[in-house]
């Protein structure tokens, strides 16, 4: 969660694997994962990028930067909820995500909501 004065975001986010779309034995392992970003402070604000750090098993992190999510750069204005559902391939059945989110409010200013690190793992793979 990201207190900045009168804004405040949660960001929560539920996995699942596609085994329908992966290789179970030598990979690439897909994953979905859906997240919903909360507007619980007192202003709106605009999502305008997002930053990915990806880590696979062996430790191989990538960096994905880009504008928006899904296509959209939202306004999430107080009590507003935005949902969204996105996939990540991985090398290895187990690994984990993290990163931000960059908004700008309606006076310009802009600001980071951190995405908690979250762990994307083929079933019966972690214990």
């Amino acid at each position: 969660m990201s207190d900045t004065g009168v804004y405040r975001f949660e960001v929560r986010v539920r996995t699942h694997f596609l085994s329908e779309q992966s290789d179970v034995e030598y990979g690439p392992y897909v994953f979905a994962y859906s997240i919903e970003i909360e507007n619980q402070g007192d202003l709106p604000a605009q999502l305008m990028t997002r930053h990915w750090v990806i880590t696979d098993a062996t430790d191989t992190v990538q960096e994905i930067k880009g504008e928006g999510v899904v296509g959209e750069q939202p306004v999430i204005k107080p009590g507003e909820k935005f949902e969204y559902t996105s996939g990540c391939p991985l090398p290895t059945p187990v690994g984990t995500m993290k990163g931000t989110y960059t908004f700008v409010g309606p006076d310009g200013d802009s600001f980071d909501v951190e995405i908690p690190e979250f762990v994307l793992s083929m079933p019966r793979t972690l214990h």
